[in-house]
C-alpha cells in the first residue's frame, strides 16, 4: 500500500504551541522517591498516556496519548529544561485517515524515528465498539526545515499501513519490532478464523516489508485455528535463532491464554498454557527474554493473590517457574517487564499496590528459584496518578520512568522514580 502523508493542522499547531513553554519542576520531597514530570492537561498536549514512555540516547522521552489534541490523541516529546521539563505534542491525530486513538508508545525505530500505531482510524466503515476504522502503523519525522530539525516543532506523519479488518488484521497494539529493514507487530483481533470468544477475529503477527517506496503487509501467522491462542498481546520478541515469542490474552488448552512461539519457517506453537489457576489466567502485554533465553512474563488474573502472576519460562524445556503473586481483584501487570543488568525485573501493576491504585515495583533474585518483591511507589490516585499500566524505561544513571492514569487534572502524568540511593 503507497504511503499516506499527513500533517498538523494550523489551528492544532497554533494551539500546539501554547504547550511549548509549560514546564513542571521535579516534585521533589525529602526521601520521596517519585516525581510527577508532567500533568497533562487534556488540550493539545493530550489526555490518557498509553503504555509507558520511550527514551533516546540524550534521555529525551516520548510517548502516546489515547485522547485530546484535536480528540483522537497525541504524540508528544518530554525534554530536560534546567531543572524541570518541556513536554510538546509532535503530532495531534485526526480521526480520519492518519489514524486515531494511539493504545501503546512509539517506538525509535533505526533510522532515529518514531513509529507507532493507532487502535482506530485508517480506512474507514471498520467499527467496533464505537471506534471508526481498524487502525493504522504510522511513522513520525521531524519537519525538514533547519529551525525544525528537532522535538519543538511539530513533526510529519506517514501512514504506513491501514488495517482493513480482515485476514489482515485489526487493531494494532503493542510494542514494534525491528528485524532486517522489516517491522512486525501484532493485532489483537482480525485474522483468518471469526467468532473467537465474542471478538471479530482472533489476532494475527504482522510484517511490513519496504516495497516500491511503500510498505507491503504479509500476515506470518492467525490466530484461532483451536491450538494456538487468540488475542495476542504485546507484540513479539525475537531470540538468537529468529524465533518470535509473545503472550495470548485467551486460547490454549485451558483457554486461560499462554506463551507462543512462531519459528523462522512460520510454524508456531503453544510453548506454555495457563491453567486458570495458581499459575494464573488470562496472558498479559507481551514477554522479556533473558541473555540465556529464558522468558519473563505476567498474566492479569490467578494466582495465590488473584491479581495476576510474574513467571519464568526456562530456555528449551519450558518449564513454568512462579516468580510472584499480585494482590488485587485482577489486572496486575498490564504490560511487559524490563530488565536492568543484573537480572532484576521491573514492572508496574495497576489495581494492587498498599492503597489499591497500583505499584511500581522490583522483582529479584533470592536465588533457588526464589524472588523478592519490593514497592518502588505505591500510587495513591493523588498528585502523584493511579492504575499505571505500561512498561517502564531506564535512563543512563538509573532513573526510571512511566505513565500513569489520573494526577493533578485527571488527564494522567508522566513519572520519574530516582533510585534511593540518587536520594
Amino acid at each position: 500500500m503507497r504511503a499516506l502523508t499527513s500533517t498538523l493542522s494550523p489551528t492544532i499547531r497554533n494551539a500546539a504551541t501554547l504547550v511549548i513553554g509549560l514546564v513542571l519542576f521535579l516534585a521533589t520531597a525529602q526521601g520521596q522517591t517519585l516525581n510527577v514530570l508532567y500533568n497533562f492537561t487534556g488540550g493539545p498536549d493530550g489526555a490518557y498516556p498509553g503504555d509507558g514512555v520511550t527514551i533516546d540516547k540524550a534521555g529525551n522521552l516520548y510517548g502516546t496519548n489515547y485522547g485530546g489534541g484535536s480528540g483522537y490523541g497525541t504524540v508528544y516529546s518530554l525534554k530536560h529544561a534546567g531543572t524541570g521539563w518541556v513536554v510538546f505534542p509532535l503530532y495531534s491525530f485526526s480521526g480520519g485517515s492518519d489514524g486515531a486513538n494511539p493504545w501503546t508508545r512509539v517506538n525509535l525505530g533505526p533510522d532515529g524515528t518514531l513509529y507507532g500505531s493507532t487502535f482506530a482510524g485508517g480506512i474507514p466503515g471498520c467499527a467496533f465498539q464505537g471506534r471508526d476504522g481498524c487502525g493504522v502503523i504510522f511513522n513520525l519525522k521531524p519537519g525538514v526545515h533547519a529551525v525544525c530539525a528537532n522535538s519543538l516543532c511539530p513533526w510529519n506523519e506517514t501512514v504506513l499501513y491501514s488495517f482493513t479488518g480482515g485476514t489482515d488484521g485489526w487493531l494494532p497494539e503493542g510494542d514494534l519490532l525491528f528485524q532486517s529493514g522489516n517491522i512486525i507487530g501484532t493485532t489483537q483481533d482480525g485474522g483468518a478464523y471469526n467468532n473467537c470468544n465474542g471478538y471479530p477475529g482472533c489476532g494475527v503477527v504482522w510484517q511490513l516489508t519496504p516495497s516500491g517506496g511503500g510498505w507491503t503487509e504479509s500476515v506470518l501467522w492467525s490466530f484461532g485455528n483451536g491450538t494456538d491462542g487468540i488475542i495476542p498481546l504485546g507484540g513479539v520478541v525475537p531470540d538468537k535463532a529468529g524465533n518470535l515469542y509473545g503472550a495470548a490474552l485467551l486460547g490454549g488448552s485451558a483457554n486461560a491464554g499462554g506463551v507462543y512461539q512462531l519459528t523462522p519457517s512460520l510454524t508456531e506453537s503453544v510453548i506454555y498454557s495457563f491453567s486458570g489457576a495458581s499459575d494464573g489466567y488470562v496472558g498479559g502485554g507481551g514477554v522479556i527474554l533473558d541473555q540465556a533465553g529464558n522468558i519473563y512474563g505476567t498474566t492479569l488474573g490467578g494466582g495465590a493473590g488473584g491479581g495476576g502472576v510474574a513467571y519464568e519460562l526456562t530456555n528449551g524445556t519450558w518449564a513454568y517457574n512462579l516468580v510472584y503473586s499480585f494482590s488485587g481483584s485482577t489486572n496486575g501487570a498490564y504490560d511487559k517487564f524490563t530488565m536492568d543488568q543484573a537480572g532484576n525485573l521491573y514492572g508496574a501493576t495497576s489495581n494492587d499496590g498498599l492503597y489499591g491504585y497500583g505499584a511500581v515495583f522490583e522483582l529479584t533474585p533470592s536465588g533457588g528459584g526464589s524472588w523478592n518483591y519490593t514497592s518502588l511507589h505505591d500510587f495513591t490516585n493523588g498528585s502523584d496518578g493511579a492504575n499505571p499500566n505500561g512498561s517502564l524505561v531506564f535512563d543512563a544513571d538509573g532513573n526510571i520512568y512511566g505513565t500513569a492514569s489520573g494526577g493533578a487534572n485527571g488527564d494522567g502524568v508522566v513519572f520519574e522514580i530516582t533510585p534511593s540511593d540518587k536520594k
